[in-house]
């Protein structure tokens, strides 16, 4: 049985045709043109994920997005006509899982939902121990809570992921495929600049550790680790 998605999108050409194709893989499609409507039926419906547009009437897909991942960890997947790279990033550290910018694949986006959809059921990152630790950093997998010294540090479901698969092996140096694939679910060409992102509001999030280094290291033309070796 398909899931429930909730597309907020005030365009109606744009509005159908994702309809179009979310429906054809079964899911169950609810919809607003309004970014205040759309808040209100993501807090009604609870629908397992939302495709938001970032320029919205009533509310922005900024501020929309905020508000919810303020109250749940409903995977989110942004719309973007704006080709700023500071704006696309801009919704992920907010908490979006996933950016396209327009004009996009209808196709494609319907494979980044099955994905996000996927790494949410799986939650393979999950398994093992209930709390992970280095150095001032501490991750409890059960809560979804992370401490950095005496400071809970907030992270969006993303972020948690990544540094809940990084810091079960310090020292690993992780590639960005191998990210995409088990953070993401998927591998997509041009993606590598949202893991940068990723990994940089982690690393800003995180802060320091207790002798004034950080704690993710980047391993020039592989990819990042976690600790020293």
């Amino acid at each position: 049985m398909g899931s429930t998605i909730l597309i907020v999108e005030d365009d109606p050409n744009t509005l159908e045709i994702v309809e179009l194709y979310l429906r054809r893989d079964g899911h169950r499609v609810i919809k607003s043109q309004d970014g205040i409507e759309g808040l209100r039926l993501a807090r009604e419906a609870r629908p397992d994920l939302v495709v938001l547009d970032l320029m919205l009437p009533g509310m922005d897909g900024m501020e929309v997005c905020r508000t919810l991942r303020g109250e749940s960890e409903v995977p989110v997947v942004m719309l973007t006509a704006r080709v700023e790279e500071e704006d696309r990033l801009a919704g992920l550290d907010l908490g979006a899982d996933d950016y396209l910018t327009k004009p996009f694949s209808p196709r494609e986006l319907a494979a980044r939902v099955r994905a996000v959809l996927r790494r949410t059921a799986r939650d393979d990152l999950q398994q093992g121990p209930a709390e992970l630790g280095y150095g001032d950093v501490k991750v409890d997998m059960r809560l979804r809570t992370v401490y950095a010294g005496e400071n809970q540090v907030t992270l969006t479901p993303t972020e948690f992921r990544l540094l809940a698969m990084i810091i079960r092996e310090p020292g690993r140096i992780f590639t960005r495929e191998q990210i995409i694939d088990r953070v993401f679910g998927y591998d997509f060409d041009g993606f590598d600049r949202t893991v940068d992102a990723h990994v940089s509001n982690l690393r800003r999030k995180l802060g320091a550790n207790s002798d004034g280094s950080g704690y993710i290291h980047t391993v020039y033309g592989v990819g990042y680790r976690f600790g020293d070796v």
